[in-house]
């Protein structure tokens, strides 16, 4: 009997592959090996079944890769040598879907890889995956390149997204500071672009992973966190859909305060919404802490022009052209709100003062926006100098010609 239990012991734990995973280990290519083991997950007789399994799905794919890459590698060789009439062609996308498909696999095999044995260890045996499978990751970034160049978006984001999403995953988690540092040059750009590509598909939760990677590059913080600023505002339809969207900028805003986007986007959405009180007090508040706040000065001369507020307008824009005086839009609107106010006026002497302010003002946008590619400045200038000199005067004639 108790050489019944031992012989059962024994054969329990040198019991050999599962039929499943034995059907999964035969299979010639990836696609049959990969239907397999979906196929058959369940039926795998434990973790390290399944991390074998994986494993064998990164084979067969890098075999794809490996296939492909050499005569990659041979015809750069070649053309070295000029003798590129000996080049091959090459499956690019083969070769870059089976880099996807190795990394994916790696990150299940790793993952069951660190679970518990029968008697509770850990004993990883696919450690060597990491070293291996890095130049891979990091050829990714050439994948989305050549997909770029073919306007291939599909593919461009699965290979950019890879790149990205396999470098913080557990397959990586050895790989040491050196080599990632070596991507630091370009990961926030690859990133960047990546979460425009993941924005234009309507994958909302890539864009937001990619985009907080690119943020965490000092060149890309600026573009990547408008970015982040869009894709937070996209799909508003309801007034708490526009509120939670103010909540969240009110949480960027306490971490990023002196951030001028933010404020604009917040004033923006207040006043989208209706809420005109809302909309100043955010503007209020920006000035209380900077008095010289440009877009706080900026957008509060604009509403006044919305409330039909001329003395507020011209007072906030005057303080705007102040900060900023190489802003062609601020004097643009500034001298259209003069051109009202002189129009308005009764006392002729007067009305010529504030005509030549106007003009002085639309001149500039003019001297700084001369092909009106940020300001409409021409019609305006074309009033004010109407009103200051009249029809047949030459100055008049002339500001005609850029109306």
């Amino acid at each position: 009997m108790i050489a019944a239990v031992m012989l059962l012991g024994a054969s329990t734990a040198f019991a050999g592959d599962s039929e499943a995973l034995k059907q999964i280990l035969k299979a010639g290519t990836y696609a049959e090996a990969k239907a397999l083991l979906e196929q058959n997950l369940n039926n795998l007789a434990n973790a390290a079944e399944k991390a074998k399994a994986y494993n064998q799905l990164v084979e067969l794919a890098m075999n794809k890769y490996n296939n492909e890459s050499k005569i990659v590698t041979q015809n750069q060789m070649n053309d070295q040598l000029k003798q590129s009439d000996k080049n091959q062609a090459y499956d690019t996308i083969g070769m870059y879907n089976a880099a996807v498909d190795a990394l994916n696999a790696a990150q299940e095999c790793v993952k069951y890889d660190a679970e518990p044995n029968e008697k509770g260890k850990v004993k990883p045996k696919y450690t060597g995956l990491a070293d291996r499978l890095w130049p891979v990751h990091t050829d990714l970034v050439n994948g989305g390149q050549a997909a770029a160049q073919k306007q291939d978006a599909d593919n461009v984001l699965k290979y950019w997204g890879t790149f990205l999403d396999s470098e913080s995953s557990d397959l990586f988690k050895s790989i040491g500071e050196d080599k990632r540092k070596a991507e630091d040059s370009y990961r926030g750009q690859v990133a960047r672009f990546a979460a425009v590509y993941a924005y234009q598909a309507k994958k909302l939760d890539a864009a937001n992973r990619y985009v907080e990677v690119a943020m965490k590059d000092t060149a890309e913080f600026k573009n990547a966190f408008n970015l982040k600023l869009l894709i937070m505002g996209d799909g508003l339809k309801t007034k708490e859909d526009s509120l939670n969207y103010i909540g969240k900028l009110k949480e960027l805003q306490a971490q990023y305060p002196d951030n001028d986007v933010i404020l604009d986007k917040l004033y923006n959405t207040y006043s989208g919404m209706g809420d005109k009180a809302g909309a100043k007090q955010v503007l209020n508040d920006a000035l209380a802490k900077n008095p010289k706040n440009f877009v706080a000065l900026a957008d509060l001369g604009m509403l006044a022009i919305s409330e039909n507020n001329e003395k507020d307008a011209i007072h906030y824009l005057k303080l705007a052209v102040e900060v900023q005086p190489e802003n062609p839009i601020v004097h643009t609107y500034l001298g259209t709100v003069l051109n009202v106010k002189a129009s308005n006026e009764m006392v002729k002497a007067t009305r010529n003062v504030i005509f030549d302010e106007a003009i002085k003002h639309l001149d500039k946008a003019k001297e700084l926006d001369p092909n009106k590619q940020q300001a409409n400045w021409g019609y305006n200038r074309y009033q004010a100098y109407y009103g200051r000199y009249g029809e047949a005067d030459p100055r008049t004639k002339d500001a005609e010609l850029d109306k």
